[in-house]
């Protein structure tokens, strides 16, 4: 038997953080297909090379066969298309529209002060050291940061 109290708890701790993101973040992507799900696999597609529909359930952990309604739902909000793969006509690649890059920008601040205040009780070097060892723990790198948001600002900006 462990001598951990409530407060040691990590499976604990990580649910009381994760449903504080949910309410914080939550009501930012209401009106999102698939709401932070579908938000953040359309920042994971614009992250670089578009990617393959089973390279980014994969890489999101999504059960390949949800991929394609969630792809489907973004496809018809008009934020993302399926393209062929140049390199493999039986492959599709997926693409932001310039309407899915639009949509991430807009969002992309509200989502951030979301964040910012679901770890309001760290203080900035905190919540700078939590993300960057919750991202070593997950084994990626976040979706959604300050920086992708920078980027996509400003490659709209050109």
């Amino acid at each position: 038997m462990s001598n951990a109290t409530a407060a040691d708890d990590f499976g604990a701790a990580m649910g009381m953080v994760l449903r504080s993101y949910a309410e914080m973040v939550g009501p930012q992507l209401v009106d999102f297909p698939q709401g932070a799900r579908g938000y953040e696999t359309l920042c994971e597609v614009l992250k670089g090379e578009p990617p393959s529909q089973a390279a980014l359930a994969a890489k999101l952990g999504i059960d390949r066969t949800i991929m394609t309604y969630l792809l489907d739902d973004l496809a018809a909000a008009g934020l993302v298309e399926r393209r062929p793969n140049p390199a493999d006509r039986r492959q599709r690649r997926i693409v932001a529209t310039p309407h899915g890059r639009a949509a991430v920008s807009e969002l992309c601040g509200r989502v951030a002060e979301a964040e910012q205040a679901a770890l309001a009780r760290l203080d900035e070097n905190e919540r700078v050291l939590f993300r960057r060892l919750l991202s070593k723990a997950a084994g990626t790198a976040p979706a959604h940061t300050e920086e992708a948001c920078a980027i996509v600002t400003g490659a709209l900006a050109e």
